[in-house]
């Protein structure tokens, strides 16, 4: 009985496994070194960062601010500072919340400004030169050395309000001191010791009170405010958060 032949059977050819390729390391984001200064802060070096206001320095070296810092955005005048950089025989001034750090620097903080304040009862005072004169009889000792308005952290034109003072031009007095923040760095540095500040608040209080003209849209505000007419959306915004109040605000009706 004829039988079939087996068919030969043809080994598989055997493939190497495949070697597993490792996926390639995502590089590193090398973070550009951050530029530092060396400043002194109350006679003490600290290294902080280049870009920072002396106020962030301040912190950043560990100092913690307790008092003068009220706004962190610039302009409420309570932190006040002096410095000097190397190098230089000028004394400096700035706020902390506003001034970049410089190497090298030496700085120190006045939070308050000591300076004549003259006591006083509104309703009974003139609004004319002779009641500058009575109160603040220093101001005619400036000789319009313009120190008071380098020093202006505000560009106010601080001499020049002076000058109207010994005028008795209470609306240009009222007028260019109407920004002063009452940093007291216009009096730190002036020669004739003249508190340029306290100057200007008496004369706004004197233009305020007796020469500017009486608003009706104020009267009908005012009354407003007494008969609780806003009390219900004040209430409503105390309890708001921070993003939708700053919405708000910025949604609000300007006058033209």
């Amino acid at each position: 009985m004829a039988t079939k032949k087996a068919a030969k059977k043809t080994p598989k050819k055997q493939t190497k496994p495949k070697a597993k390729v490792k996926p390639k390391a995502k590089a590193k984001k090398v973070k550009p070194e951050e530029k530092m200064f060396t400043i002194f802060i109350m006679g003490k070096a600290h290294k902080v960062p280049a870009d920072a206001t002396i106020m962030g320095a301040i912190e950043y070296a560990g100092y913690l601010i307790k008092r003068g810092a009220g706004c962190r955005e610039g302009f409420c005048g309570a932190c006040a500072t002096v410095y000097r950089l190397p190098g230089d025989y000028k004394i400096y001034t700035g706020l902390a919340c506003t001034t970049l750090v410089e190497d090298g620097m030496w700085l120190t903080q006045l939070p308050v400004i000591p300076g004549q304040r003259a006591i006083y009862d509104l309703d009974k005072l003139v609004p004319n030169v002779a009641t500058i004169q009575k109160l603040y009889p220093e101001v005619f000792r400036c000789v319009a050395c313009n120190t008071c308005t380098k020093a202006c952290p505000q560009d106010l034109e601080v001499m020049d309000y002076i000058q109207a003072a010994k005028r008795g031009d209470l609306e240009q007095l009222m007028d260019l001191s109407f920004d002063c923040i009452c940093c007291g760095l216009c009096a730190i540095r002036c020669p004739a010791e003249i508190v340029q500040y306290n100057v200007g608040l008496l004369g706004k209080r004197l233009y305020g009170k007796y020469l500017s003209k009486k608003s009706p849209e104020l009267k009908k505000r005012l009354k407003e405010v007494k008969s609780k007419k806003f009390d219900k959306e004040y209430k409503e915004m105390m309890t708001m958060k921070k993003d939708k109040l700053k919405k708000k605000y910025y949604a609000r009706d300007l006058e033209s």
